[in-house]
């Protein structure tokens, strides 16, 4: 999705900077700047870093909430003895972004979920400061990971809820990115 919103946001006309994880493949579009990070921690030095200079940021990755404390440099052999792993919380970027965010940005962000999915979304986007969060439901056939379609419901600060039906992720990221544009517009105003 991350992707096909990087895409789609450079034929609208956007300046994009896409930092992404490891993937199988890249945007086709030479005029996405592509910064490669493997690690949460990159990730979020890349993402801050970048923020207080762009009019939008599209939070799309879904990162990983904790990482090892301790990170094997080679193959960690079999001892016979358990294995502890010890965890520690990764930054939380939504969160950070979101105490930055000056009145003219638009943060847009994601949540994924399978109970209470409205309620949830909406306490994330007020919880991070997000401007809209398209919210992503497990329960729906062809949507989310593994599927080059999606089914989203966008849901703006200002409790206007969008479902839309089964689309192309690219078709999806044109839905998301006219929310964007509506919201910079309005900010504007």
């Amino acid at each position: 999705m991350g992707i096909a919103l990087a895409m789609a946001a450079a034929v609208y006309g956007a300046e994009v900077e896409l930092v992404i994880g490891p993937v199988s493949s890249l945007p086709d579009d030479r005029s996405v700047k592509v910064i490669p990070v493997t690690t949460a921690e990159e990730m979020a030095a890349e993402c801050i870093s970048r923020f207080g200079r762009c009019d939008v940021a599209i939070l799309a990755a879904a990162v990983a909430d904790y990482t090892p404390v301790r990170v094997a440099d080679s193959k960690m052999k079999r001892t016979g003895d358990e294995l502890v792993l010890k965890l520690k919380p990764t930054q939380d970027i939504a969160a950070v972004l979101g105490k930055q965010k000056k009145n003219f940005q638009v943060l847009a962000g994601f949540a994924l979920e399978t109970d209470n999915e409205i309620e949830n979304a909406t306490h994330k986007l007020r919880q991070k400061n997000f401007d809209i969060i398209v919210l992503n439901s497990l329960r729906d056939k062809g949507a989310g990971f593994g599927f080059d379609t999606n089914v989203i419901t966008i849901i703006d600060r200002y409790n206007n809820i969008d479902k839309f039906e089964l689309k192309s992720k690219d078709e999806a990221a044109r839905d998301i990115l006219d929310k964007i544009v509506s919201t910079l517009k309005r900010k504007s105003e």
